[in-house]
């Protein structure tokens, strides 16, 4: 079988994109799994192998399929679009813009199967929109780029696996966006994803949404009216599904008793921050619901640290293998 085509998109020069990149890319054993191509900029990632002191051959090419790549070779679609001396830690439009075009680089290679797959690197959120971009990070801009109406988040831990009914809305807003159908659509887009990274029959649990699910309506009444019959649906289906489950109570059930493999939560907070509690460094974002596999790195630009040589790759790491398990899975039958 042949290995897919990873597309890694190198998020904000200005951040520590290109040298997680570099890093994860200097690990031999990647290449037994699949063929990373870098969407990005091919002087930024000499910089970045430079300050690490990387013994690695940054080498452009002009399409995924002139892949060759080696942990010696880093092979890389280079968009050339930001000066050479770009200062690393500060919002630049010009980087924003940059870091959109390598997504919509990738995407475009994705509609033709040329890479099978898109990992990506982060992005500064005010470094977008100052560079013309009004999205509010990569999912909306996926989601826009492919035309994908029904989408989710997931994050995926080494203990535990969420994905949102809601995500970049307030609290507020996110309390009416768990309506019956939206509830119903994400617990059938975790079984679909969950099934991609080698589950056969995933377990889902829903998280309910007030203090001890509403306590049969004296604290609210979204579970009795939307997340109990979007449950009661998806398990008539057949879905391995359970809930709504006290939020209190379902994290721990699923990261320390081991009884699910996904946790399906109503508003973003709900879902990060046991997931970063468990593992803030390993973690891995997954867009579902897309026509493309999406993975990414869990955490920001780190403009803090951003050309030190000292950020830590193992979230992009763990972004690449499950990328390459995903896309494996889905294209099992393009690879032979």
């Amino acid at each position: 079988m042949r290995k897919p085509i990873l597309g890694i998109t190198m998020g904000d020069p200005a951040g520590i994109g290109s040298e997680i990149t570099v890093k994860s890319l200097l690990k031999p054993e990647l290449y037994q799994k699949c063929i990373p191509v870098v969407f990005g900029d091919a002087q930024q990632l000499r910089r970045a192998a430079a300050i690490i002191n990387a013994p690695v051959e940054v080498h452009a090419i002009n399409h995924p399929s002139e892949a060759q790549p080696s942990a010696q070779r880093i092979e890389v679609i280079d968009l050339n679009n930001v000066p050479a001396d770009v200062p690393f830690g500060k919002v630049n439009a010009v980087c924003g813009k940059a870091a959109y075009e390598y997504i919509a680089k990738a995407v475009s290679y994705t509609k033709d199967f040329s890479i099978h797959a898109v990992v990506t690197a982060p992005l500064n959120k005010e470094a977008l929109h100052q560079g013309g971009c009004p999205y509010p990070g990569h999912t909306e801009i996926l989601a826009n780029l492919t035309g994908t109406k029904d989408f989710s988040m997931m994050l995926v831990g080494p203990k535990l696996r969420v994905i949102h009914v809601s995500t970049h809305i307030s609290l507020r807003k996110a309390c009416d966006a768990c309506t019956k159908e939206r509830v119903y659509k994400v617990i059938h887009l975790a079984d679909d994803t969950l099934k991609l990274m080698g589950f056969a029959n995933p377990r889902i649990a829903v998280a309910g949404l007030n203090p001890h699910c509403g306590e049969g309506g004296l604290f609210g009444d979204e579970e009795i009216n939307e997340i109990i019959p979007a449950v009661q649906a998806a398990q008539a289906e057949g879905l391995n599904v359970s809930g709504p489950i006290a939020p209190d109570t379902v994290f721990h059930r699923a990261a320390n008793k081991g009884e699910f493999d996904i946790v399906v939560v109503m508003y973003h907070d709900q879902g990060h921050i046991p997931l970063k509690v468990l593992g803030f460094s390993s973690g891995v974002n997954v867009t579902v619901g897309l026509p493309c596999i999406r993975t990414s790195v869990d955490h920001g630009t780190a403009f803090e640290i951003a050309g030190r040589g000292i950020a830590d790759c193992e979230s992009m790491d763990t972004a690449l293998d499950l990328g390459a398990i995903m896309a494996t899975t889905r294209f099992k039958d393009k690879l032979q």
